[in-house]
């Protein structure tokens, strides 16, 4: 039996876990589940804790392994539960060696973050059950905003270098995958550590020119004040880079962006939406965005819900504000967390709505679909259509919509 891999929280995550996967393989463990766990909030740490609990009980002989950014970030809270055989950092779970001799070594083994200076691909081949693959390009992070923990888990900003990048995008797509989404902690800060400093948009390019076969490109969360001017021409004139873009944006009410340490304001949120729309009048966009800051007043917090129409955002990652321990915004004053919660309940209430919206107005609509699974396919601007007739997964299929839910298209037969 190989070992199986559980990943919670990022795309990032989700690209290291089949890495995890290929050196936990060439290591030969088997009979084991490695958890990759996430630090985002509380609520993450608390999920991957429940979910070791119930996989010792359903599978009592089966070695545990935790590794991910919530055991680099705290690996006593995962060492102390009886459940847990090995854990490993961030740098140690992409290790083979660390796979191998199971037992021989220390139960615990998390290294300094902050002392690596560099990230390698990864090579990653394949992705199980997927039409689309991750790349990651992009690791750590130098921002410090106050809520945050994850440099913490992650270290500094750091890049593959664009060589590397280019010959895994090539190898991805020769082995079937027309979809590839670069990832990183903070993505538009790329190539900063590099010699010459390439940008992101640069790496765009290049990988577009160098790779024709690549049908589509996708970017993951990106942080719109550090867009550079290369990117922006590559969303006007590339057609293969879809237009859908996830924006790290927060909140909506600056003395709270402020106060989260954050490098942008409201109005470059909206005007980046803006621009991009001009670019790209097709363009959707979808934001994180957290509920309940510390400090955050009633008004603060309906800048907040007003931006999502001022900006256009139709697909939301919402978080109620969750304290994390090492952080500048754990020592504000906090809001009740019943209050958190319920703003965060109104935010999603919103963002909701204005998918609905969203969709609703692509009805009479001829899109190109690429199909993720049987019935289901998704559109350029990352819109899920669901197929009224059979189609395989990784084909694209050019179809007319003729209907919508609050969350999903429908096509014609």
């Amino acid at each position: 039996m190989s070992a199986d891999v559980i990943t919670f929280g990022c795309r990032l995550n989700a690209y290291e876990s089949e890495a995890i996967r290929a050196r936990a393989a060439e290591a030969g463990l088997d009979d084991a589940v490695i958890v990759n766990t996430c630090a985002v909030t509380a609520e993450a740490v608390r999920q991957s804790r429940q979910e070791i609990r119930k996989l010792k009980r359903e599978r009592p002989g089966a070695r545990i392994i935790v590794t991910g950014c919530a055991a680099q970030t705290e690996p006593g809270t995962y060492a102390g539960m009886r459940e847990v055989d090995l854990v490993l950092g961030n740098r140690e779970k992409l290790e083979a060696a660390n796979y191998a001799g199971f037992g021989a070594a220390e139960r615990v083994r998390v290294n300094d973050i902050m002392s690596v200076k560099e990230t390698a691909s990864q090579f990653v081949d394949s992705f199980e059950g997927k039409s689309r693959s991750f790349l990651q390009v992009q690791n750590g992070c130098d921002h410090r905003c106050t809520f945050c923990i994850i440099p913490y888990g992650r270290g500094n900003s750091r890049s593959v270098g664009v060589g590397a990048v280019v010959e895994e995008a090539r190898r991805l797509t020769e082995n079937g995958f027309c979809e590839i989404v670069l990832t990183g902690v903070d993505l538009t800060s790329y190539g900063t550590d590099l010699p010459g400093t390439p940008s992101l948009g640069a790496l765009v390019r290049k990988i577009l020119r160098l790779v024709p076969e690549l049908k589509r490109l996708r970017l993951s969360s990106i942080d719109s004040i550090e867009v550079d001017a290369e990117l922006m021409t590559a969303i006007a004139e590339e057609g293969r880079l879809m237009p859908h873009f996830h924006l790290s944006a927060q909140s909506g009410d600056d003395m709270i962006l402020k106060r989260m340490k954050r490098r942008h304001t409201r109005a470059h949120t909206v005007g980046f939406c803006e621009e991009v729309r001009r670019l790209r009048p097709e363009a959707a966009f979808g934001a994180d965005l957290i509920a309940g800051f510390p400090t955050e007043t009633d008004e603060m917090f309906e800048n907040t819900v007003k931006l999502v129409d001022d900006a256009g955002l139709s697909t939301l990652h919402v978080f109620p504000f969750s304290a994390r321990k090492g952080t500048p915004a754990a020592r504000m004053p906090q809001l009740p967390r019943a209050l958190a919660k319920e703003r965060a309940g109104r935010l999603r209430a919103k963002g909701a709505a204005a998918q609905a919206k969203r969709l609703a107005a692509l009805i009479g609509s001829e899109q190109l679909l690429l199909v993720e699974k049987p019935g289901l396919g998704r559109t350029p601007c990352f819109a899920p259509v669901r197929l009224a007739t059979d189609a395989t997964p990784g084909e694209f299929r050019r179809v007319r919509i003729v209907g919508a839910t609050h969350d999903h298209l429908m096509a014609a037969p």
